[in-house]
């Protein structure tokens, strides 16, 4: 008998800069076939080792204006002085066809989306570090930035954190393999919800006309 098939979910995956969801992110992606990555613009310049198209869609400033005028953006956010934004188009192709996204985005990102025509799918899930020192020291670690941009992500942070109970879900992330574990639990669940399911209707349908050739 055919599997019943489901709808693709909307997982929303935040924290504060440092925290692990990039981390998170891409260990999900790495063993979960039923899972992509959502794409998402941006102004800011590419970092080293980042491709257009794989790693985020580098726009002008003009052009991401653009892009939201013409209501093609799921959600866009200005952070540290640029745009990011997740075109809207690939995802809703992605979750008619059964396919999860995940979104690597703040809370003003998350909170666009939870507000979306595509909040019945969304999964909000938020990282906390274990304590603010261990965050520092974990973007100090990263080295890709100066101390300024480091003094600068943390000042925000406090602001991110605040969110946090804007959230479905929220996970400390003090063990990196820990986190994970809950993270791709939660994800398993979700995909199991009855709502989430359209197709069950017809598998028990048909075990009723079976039941019915049964009796007769």
């Amino acid at each position: 008998m055919q599997k019943p098939k489901r709808r693709g979910l909307l997982i929303i995956l935040s924290s504060p800069s440092g925290a692990g969801k990039s981390t998170l992110s891409r260990r999900l992606l790495e063993v979960d076939p039923e899972m992509r990555f959502s794409v998402s613009a941006t102004t800011r310049p590419p970092r080293p080792g980042e491709q257009d198209g794989r790693d985020y869609f580098f726009k002008s400033r003009r052009e991401f204006e653009t892009m939201v005028e013409a209501g093609e953006m799921l959600e866009y956010a200005e952070v540290f002085g640029n745009f990011y934004g997740t075109p809207r188009a690939p995802v809703e192709a992605a979750t008619r066809e059964g396919q999860d996204v995940l979104f690597d985005v703040d809370w003003q990102g998350g909170q666009q989306i939870r507000n979306s025509p595509l909040a019945d799918s969304v999964v909000s899930i938020f990282i906390l570090p274990p304590s603010i020192a261990e965050l520092e020291s974990r973007l100090r670690a990263r080295g890709q930035d100066s101390g300024e941009v480091v003094a600068s992500r943390m000042a925000k942070s406090r602001d991110e954190i605040s969110h946090w109970a804007e959230y479905d879900y929220v996970l400390v992330n003090e063990t990196l393999s820990t986190c994970e574990a809950e993270l791709r639990a939660i994800i398993e669940a979700e995909r199991l919800r009855r709502e989430r399911r359209p197709d069950l209707m017809v598998l028990v349908n048909q075990m009723n006309r079976e039941f019915e050739e049964r009796l007769t």
